[in-house]
């Protein structure tokens, strides 16, 4: 399906790695050129470069977007170089175990800014570049938000935060035609994710004791699967969509799983 993205200028922020990839790679596919923003330029350049030489378009900038002042500056960067931006795509976060017993002040207030404020400032300073193309965002969430994990108690809240702002952008912007949606993600295994099960007593044991609480066909979500919701409602085939938190997750959080 052509989703008409075509030549659309549209920022991913944590776009080199894991779910960012994913939806760059689908984004460039369709004919949009995807811009990352990532705090490691090989990274961003190796995606970038990729793209680039198989004949898709694609932009990458740096910024270390736990820190306030690098979100403008990213902004300003995309719209100095290409003029416009058409969608915005919040996508960067980790879940660091910042947790009830383990953590502190310190370290949830770092972890909110690493997971949730710059969610706020990236669409801040893009808003009025959107406002002109009525593009529309999509913030990236976890089930965290809903299930709860334990020891993530500022993930689990940055992720709150994240379904709290969908709603609540998709109320405000109503006037100006943008759409603003989420996409909510379960268990999707990314290179973070492999190196996370590797560090576990027995990695293949827990590997399948989750899958097999996955009710729809006992798997993973891929990043693809996920980066193609994302593109839909980027574009203007869910035109009437917005203000929806759609979880992509084999039916992880609301079927039952002892499915």
């Amino acid at each position: 399906m052509d989703l008409g993205l075509r030549e659309k200028i549209i920022i991913v922020t944590g776009g080199a790695k894991g779910i960012g990839e994913g939806i760059v790679r689908v984004l460039a596919a369709e004919g949009a050129t995807p811009v990352i923003i990532g705090r490691n330029n090989e990274d961003n350049e190796k995606i970038k470069d990729e793209l680039l030489g198989s004949g898709k378009f694609c932009g990458a900038f740096v910024a270390e977007l736990s820190r306030p002042e690098e979100c403008k500056k990213a902004v300003d960067a995309v719209v100095a170089k290409y003029g416009r931006i058409d969608g915005l795509v919040n996508n960067a976060g980790v879940n660091d175990g910042v947790g009830l017993e383990s953590g502190n002040y310190e370290k949830f207030m770092q972890s909110l800014h690493s997971n949730l404020v710059h969610y706020y400032l990236m669409a801040h300073h893009a808003l009025p570049h959107l406002i002109k193309s009525k593009g529309s965002i999509v913030n990236i969430g976890s089930k965290t938000a809903e299930t709860g994990q334990g020891n993530t108690s500022a993930y689990a809240a940055a992720n709150g935060g994240r379904n709290a702002l969908t709603r609540e952008w998709a109320v405000e912007l109503l006037k100006y035609g943008i759409r603003v949606n989420a996409v909510v993600v379960a268990e999707c295994f990314t290179p973070l994710y492999a190196k996370w099960i590797q560090t576990l007593p027995n990695p293949d044991e827990k590997l399948k004791s989750i899958t097999a609480k996955i009710p729809f066909e006992n798997r993973m979500t891929t990043a693809e699967e996920i980066a193609n919701a994302v593109a839909f409602l980027l574009s203007e085939k869910s035109s009437h969509t917005t203000g929806q938190l759609v979880h992509v997750d084999g039916g992880y959080v609301h079927l039952d799983r002892a499915l």
